[in-house]
């Protein structure tokens, strides 16, 4: 009788006990946010939710386990969701990557890609190593973040398996890419040293009809933005190119953006590249010199200055030379220490 009770009391316990769930509880709290909706999206699938006036939020969603980009209409980050996952989230932001922490059952994986990016951001910050010189410091200093960001991976167990697979496959083409592209700013600072003269480029088109050269720009500093108006990082630095030209207004330099938009980037049409240039700056309220290069990315300023990616940034002293042919762009601190540096 005994054993039959306890058999009869295990199969009730069972019984009563919650079925897994399958699906994942979202939510969390946003100081100072930016939009009234968040939206959760991969490639295949989109979820937006509502944020209340208080800035929390909260749903409950079925997902396939992975990766999945925050967008709270201004930043984004990336959160690991798995059904049966209960992830709360807060973040403040005005300083977002920073702010940003999970609680909650599986909220280590999350948490653990906010840590990654936050150190792929301090290992590879572009304004610090632009400032290596030469192949072989620069060959010490890629080798070094390699063997860091081996290190931080092996060091974080109970950390979901695909997330660790995926972070170290990712090393060597990622230090690849920077690494080629800061040897690519070395070669230009060695080609185009301070003082050479700058390649020149005669009568392009300004935006109220007239034309500009560079000669017409002697006299005074010259800071070039090389953008399009299909750029994402291009425009992502307006608003600081913006308060950069308030700031020096009537001093010793001119601000000059210099479109690259062209004919196949706006589907097989030159009046097209044109008008949403024009578009675009009367939208954006763009000040300064406004140029468009009047072959694309053929343009030979553009090849001369050897421009594969944008936005780029150069600096033309008041005699038509090379101050940098890689400025820093307008949103680093590293510009004003280069101005300051000048007369400007």
């Amino acid at each position: 009788m005994k054993k039959i009770i306890f058999i009869l009391s295990a199969i009730a316990v069972i019984s009563c006990q919650e079925e897994p769930k399958d699906y994942v509880t979202f939510s969390g709290k946003i100081t100072n946010k930016s939009s009234d909706s968040v939206v959760l999206r991969t490639r295949d699938y989109s979820k937006t939710i509502k944020v209340n006036e208080d800035g929390t939020f909260s749903d409950t969603l079925k997902v396939e386990t992975g990766i999945y980009n925050f967008f709270d209409g201004n930043e984004s980050a990336n959160v690991f969701l798995k059904n049966g996952y209960d992830i709360n989230m807060t973040l403040d932001t005005k300083e977002f990557d920073e702010t940003i922490v999970y609680t909650g059952t599986g909220s280590e994986h999350s948490n653990f890609l906010t840590e990654k990016s936050l150190k792929e951001e301090k290992l590879l910050n572009i304004d610090e190593l632009s400032a290596i010189t030469d192949m072989a410091e620069l060959d010490i200093a890629m080798a070094n973040i390699k063997t860091e960001l081996n290190e931080f991976y092996a060091s974080k167990t109970g950390i979901d398996s695909s997330l660790i697979n995926s972070g170290v496959k990712d090393i060597e083409p990622m230090v690849k890419f920077y690494k080629g592209y800061l040897a690519d700013a070395i070669s230009l600072k060695t080609e185009f040293p301070v003082g050479a003269p700058s390649p020149t480029f005669v009568d392009y088109e300004n935006i109220d009809g007239t034309t500009t050269s560079l000669e017409d720009l002697k006299g005074k500093y010259t800071y070039i933005d090389i953008w399009a108006t299909w750029c994402g990082p291009c425009k992502a630095e307006i608003p600081s190119l913006k308060a950069l030209e308030k700031e020096y207004h009537g001093k010793n330099i001119q601000f000059v953006s210099l479109s690259i938009d062209d004919d196949r980037s706006h589907g097989g049409s030159w009046d097209k590249a044109r008008e949403d240039w024009k578009a675009m700056i009367a939208d954006k309220e763009l000040s300064g010199i406004q140029l468009f290069a009047p072959e694309g990315w053929q343009t030979p300023f553009i090849r001369e200055y050897k421009i594969n990616g944008i936005p780029r940034f150069l600096l033309i002293d008041p005699n038509g030379n090379v101050v940098s042919p890689d400025a820093p762009r307008p949103s680093s601190e590293k510009l004003i220490e280069l101005f300051n540096t000048l007369d400007i």
